[in-house]
């Protein structure tokens, strides 16, 4: 099992390996406890069925949803498991669902029990990364709080890889008024989140696109 270099340079610009050497990340990959993995379209994780895995998104996209609510949208270098990793609750775990064929480097708990152990690099990476979720989950509450316009905007585009619909449509299935919606992409635009030309519609930052649910 090895990987490839777009995957190498993938994985060091990523969340969890920046700043790590190519020669670490290629004798991970042949590690006892990891395995690179493809997954064809439909659900690949869930409460009922789930490894003990932190994995990284090499290719490919997955969805993640909690119960019926869309929660974001996973691509290359995104990483998802942190929350059944070390949880004795299966239902702390989401379900992720491929949209399309997707590749993964899949970590089993005992690799990167070592890995944060002796990697200083990677447990700042990790720490990181679970700081960036906390303020993500935060961000959450205070959408069921006080839900606007603008954060169903957003997971809406999230759920949908940035695809968006005519904008009557979009506001029926949002429940907001013609000039809110407008206002909210504005706003979202404003932020340099998303960027719009014409029909198109492309998220420019992803992770602050999640930080508005």
């Amino acid at each position: 099992m090895s990987l490839s270099r777009s995957e190498i340079s993938l994985l060091t610009a990523g969340l969890l390996f920046r700043g790590v050497s190519e020669e670490l990340l290629q004798a991970l990959a042949g590690a006892e406890g990891a395995s690179l993995v493809r997954f064809e379209p439909g659900v690949v994780y869930s409460p009922r069925h789930f490894r003990r895995s932190l994995a990284v998104v090499l290719s490919g996209q997955l969805q993640v949803t909690k119960g019926a609510l869309a929660v974001s949208v996973l691509g290359p270098g995104d990483l998802f498991g942190a929350a059944a990793l070390y949880s004795d609750e299966p239902e702390f775990a989401a379900t992720v669902t491929a949209k399309r064929p997707s590749r993964c480097l899949m970590l089993e708990q005992r690799l990167v029990d070592r890995l944060l152990a002796e990697q200083g690099q990677i447990r700042e990476n990790y720490l990181r990364y679970l700081t960036g979720r906390v303020r993500f989950l935060s961000g959450r509450l205070q959408t069921l709080a006080q839900p606007g316009v603008e954060g169903k905007l957003a997971r809406y585009l999230l759920a949908n890889g940035g695809s968006s619909c005519p904008a009557t449509e979009l506001c029926q299935r949002l429940g907001v008024s013609r000039a809110s919606l407008y206002r909210a992409f504005s706003a979202l635009e404003d932020s340099g989140l998303i960027t719009r030309r014409g029909k198109t519609i492309t998220i420019v930052d992803p992770a602050g696109l999640e930080t508005v649910l």
